[in-house]
């Protein structure tokens, strides 16, 4: 089987994308995310998103963790996505890649991005409307991390699961060993600034480990942090810092829960592939 596929990232945060691959069902799919996402036996990423056909819609979004399990969403995945679709519009035109907004279906529902110019040529700024944020219930083993009463969390859904622990530094805690201790869940840890309007924040990803930055998680991150006050409660526009970079999400008090979170997604390279 061959095929092409592109590489992008979000901040560090890396995804190969393919667009109609040929192989159907999540065992397939899953196995296929494994092989091609190894990063000593394969091309290396965080994820494998797959582009199918959607009417009415720029694409539909599946999205396959490093270790092949199915994710419902990510904010830096759908971000490089939508590159994907935008450069292969261009091609299909006839000239660069086509910066048209996009509405991209996912497992979390439906996406609106939208693209402007980055500060290269392989670089796009993209803004999602990620949805409303909702409380989730306290996951499975989460006694086992210890955490202080006193110590500020939140378990929240982007449509994935989070959980969000207030920290006093970010680079002291093995985070590691914590999101080992819970690896169904999308574990952030977070500390205020250094602006006033701003968090820092570190990632244990589910299906994927420690990663350089997340979308969903800095959305969710952001609004927890809004609510325990580690940031001003009508603060419109949250700078998260993350180990790859800096996304801004941002919240519109006409529209409570709701957040739009924007960040860059750049190329990598483009990929021929060969699968036995």
């Amino acid at each position: 089987m061959n095929f092409t596929l592109t590489k992008h990232h979000g901040l560090g945060n890396d995804f190969l994308v393919v667009f109609h691959p040929g192989v159907e069902g999540d065992e397939a799919l899953g196995a296929l995310a494994v092989r091609l996402c190894d990063r000593r036996r394969g091309v290396g990423a965080d994820g494998l998103l797959i582009a199918e056909s959607a009417e009415g819609k720029a694409a539909r979004m599946y999205l396959y963790n490093a270790d092949g399990s199915r994710a419902e969403m990510s904010g830096n995945g759908i971000r490089c996505f939508a590159q994907a679709v935008a450069m292969r519009r261009g091609v299909e035109q006839g000239r660069g890649a086509d910066l048209q907004p996009q509405l991209i279906e996912t497992d979390a529902g439906d996406k609106l991005v939208t693209l402007t110019a980055g500060a290269d040529e392989a670089t796009i700024e993209a803004s999602v409307d990620m949805g409303v944020v909702s409380d989730l219930a306290e996951p499975t083993g989460w006694v086992a991390l210890g955490c202080h009463p006193d110590r500020p969390v939140a378990h929240l859904s982007m449509g994935n699961p989070h959980s969000v622990v207030g920290v006093d530094e970010v680079g002291v805690v093995d985070l590691v060993e914590l999101g080992a201790k819970v690896p169904h869940v999308n574990l952030e840890i977070v500390e205020p600034g250094p602006e006033p309007d701003a968090i820092t924040m570190r990632v244990h990803e589910r299906g994927a480990g420690i990663t350089e930055a997340c979308g969903t998680g800095a959305c969710a991150s952001a609004h927890a942090a809004r609510s325990w006050g580690l940031v001003a409660s009508n603060a419109a526009d949250i700078t998260v810092h993350m180990d790859g970079g800096s996304a801004v999400v941002s919240f519109d008090d006409d529209r409570p829960g709701e957040v739009r979170l924007t960040g860059p997604a750049t190329y990598v390279a483009t990929i021929d592939v060969e699968v036995s």
